[in-house]
């Protein structure tokens, strides 16, 4: 079964179509999203319209919460913040409902999926490096679980000749065959902060055992224009091109 997974999408929609079509094209029939469907892009609406045409898997991002109302702006940078409030006067009752309903973390047959860690999915802690991912790794009952958060794609992993080490691997393609246990972290559709502005996705294929992430060109000129228009801070939109 190929599954196409979605990283941070925040409300870019040009992206996110272009993900789906290339997804679709590579075989994917089911899809999941790691969360932060909205904040920081102009299409909020839009994108949640899609995935829920999908009728992708989803789990709750800490955006996604925020703007639900089950997450305080407290701890959000001011620009984050500035997003949820006009995401929040954006959708509609339905719409923020869907938010609010998404569960923090899923077990599907293949594979699980959470936004930050996935062992308290609740914190929406990140997963930066070897040792934020033990607790996830130790509590994973799958082979691989999926996560985002930090918009940059990478691999922590067991390996099974190795079981007892962590480690972490930075490679777009990944051999479950040889993994204990990996936690993929597949980067973001919507907003890539890895220094490169190409949209970001993975296909899963559970029969082969295998993941591989892919980079796109899309038109960031649509995207950061629609934000723009919709009085959202220049910052949201001049990040789009450098990939920050």
């Amino acid at each position: 079964m190929k599954y196409g997974v979605l990283g941070d999408i925040h409300g870019n929609i040009t992206a996110l179509e272009l993900a789906v079509s290339r997804l679709g094209a590579l075989g994917a029939r089911h899809f999941i999203s790691v969360g932060d469907v909205v904040g920081y892009g102009a299409a909020p609406q839009e994108c949640i319209e899609v995935l829920r045409g999908l009728g992708a898997h989803v789990v709750q991002g800490n955006h996604d919460a925020a703007v639900a109302g089950t997450l305080e702006l407290t701890y959000f940078n001011q620009y984050a913040k500035d997003a949820a409030l006009w995401t929040r006067g954006r959708l509609n009752s339905q719409e923020v409902a869907w938010l609010h309903g998404l569960p923090l973390a899923i077990e599907l047959e293949h594979c699980a999926v959470a936004h930050g860690s996935f062992h308290q999915p609740e914190r929406f802690d990140y997963i930066l490096g070897t040792e934020d991912a033990e607790p996830s790794l130790d509590a994973l009952r799958q082979r691989v679980c999926f996560v985002g958060h930090s918009h940059v794609p990478i691999t922590v992993l067991r390996l099974k000749e190795s079981s007892g080490r962590t480690a972490y691997s930075p490679e777009t393609y990944l051999d479950l065959a040889e993994c204990e246990r990996a936690l993929v972290n597949v980067g973001s559709v919507g907003q890539p902060r890895d220094e490169d502005p190409r949209t970001t996705f993975a296909l899963f294929d559970s029969e082969a055992g295998s993941v591989e992430i892919f980079r796109e060109e899309y038109d960031i000129e649509r995207e950061a224009s629609r934000i723009r228009r919709a009085g959202l801070p220049t910052m949201l939109a001049d990040r789009l091109y450098l990939g920050i």
